[in-house]
């Protein structure tokens, strides 16, 4: 079916969050539509869309996410524009994605994946081990915190909102001597003089769907569905149709201390998973290989199965 490509006088609209990195994945949405279909970049419009979690005055009062809200903290403003038509479609970081969308909505492209390892990041320590007792450690993360505290409960971590480069000022500032930043966020902003120490999975497996961008449409827009199929990187999506399959089936939300990471191994995939408590006391890992198109059944076996370990209170402290 032809379709009619955007042009300067009538853009394709891209929705985004306002932050340095959230421009950076919108710019490389546009420039890669641009490349598949040979448009000019003004043939797009970058739209920028304020979300609850973008207020500053709760990134001021450094109030834990779950203080503010769960799931859509970083999505539903976009999301609302993208339904009325005021946006095309909306450039999402994955691991900011609730694992349901809103009715009239799709989630079907996602970007070839970027580095998923979280860094450390502190201008006077090369690496966790090397933290003195009670070092004061800077995260908003949830699944960080429970990891961190799980493997030097003797540190004290202390809220850290902000985007990256409001994290990195307050490292500066002495607000914390380290914390801890995705590769895939210091990779896209080029911030190449950063001092961090990238993280093994096997020390730190990553939060779902890290280092992978997402583009939502709405389900009837052919135009978009067609244009975005160009883009499209069937094995990141492979990987992610496993991780965000085994976070429904724990109803994972901003709330939730749960990690997880899918893999190709030679043929198939391996996905391993983790949840903890939020104090980081408890923490049960497991992992699943199988086949690359059994990976929901896969992302829901492995959930089941950690569940299994934990027991049925685990979850108790969400309330």
């Amino acid at each position: 079916m032809t379709i009619t490509l955007p042009t300067p006088d009538q853009p394709l609209k891209i929705g985004t969050r306002g932050s340095p990195l959230a421009l950076a994945q919108a710019h490389e949405t546009r420039d890669r539509l641009a490349a598949a279909f040979g448009l000019a970049e003004e043939a797009f419009e970058i739209v920028v869309i304020r979300t609850t979690g973008d207020d500053r005055s709760m990134i001021a009062a450094d109030r834990p996410l779950k203080e503010i809200g769960n799931k859509g903290l970083f999505t539903k403003e976009i999301e609302e524009q993208l339904l009325a038509g005021g946006i095309d479609i909306a450039v999402h970081s994955m691991k900011d994605m609730p694992v349901l969308q809103p009715e009239g909505l799709i989630l079907d492209c996602y970007l070839p994946r970027e580095d998923v390892r979280d860094a450390f990041i502190s201008p006077g320590h090369d690496g966790l081990a090397a933290l003195p007792v009670g070092t004061v450690v800077g995260t908003s993360s949830l699944r960080r915190r429970a990891q961190l505290l799980h493997r030097r409960p003797d540190l004290t971590v202390v809220e850290f909102r902000g985007n990256l480069q409001t994290r990195l000022q307050k490292l500066a500032d002495g607000v914390a001597a380290a914390t801890f930043l995705a590769m895939a966020g210091l990779n896209r902003m080029n911030m190449t003089a950063v001092p961090k120490t990238p993280i093994a999975p096997e020390d730190m497996l990553p939060a779902v769907a890290q280092g992978a961008i997402g583009i939502e449409r709405r389900r009837d827009d052919a135009r978009a569905q067609q244009m975005l199929a160009r883009i499209h990187d069937g094995d990141t999506a492979s990987r992610l149709a496993a991780e965000r399959a085994f976070l429904a089936e724990l109803d994972g939300s901003c709330e939730t201390p749960i990690a997880g990471l899918a893999e190709f191994d030679g043929t198939g995939l391996r996905l391993r998973g983790e949840i903890l408590s939020p104090d980081g006391a408890a923490a049960y890992a497991g992992e699943i290989s199988g086949a690359i198109a059994d990976g929901p059944v896969l992302g829901r076996q492995l959930a089941r199965e950690l569940l299994g370990k934990a027991g049925p209170g685990f979850f108790d402290w969400r309330g």
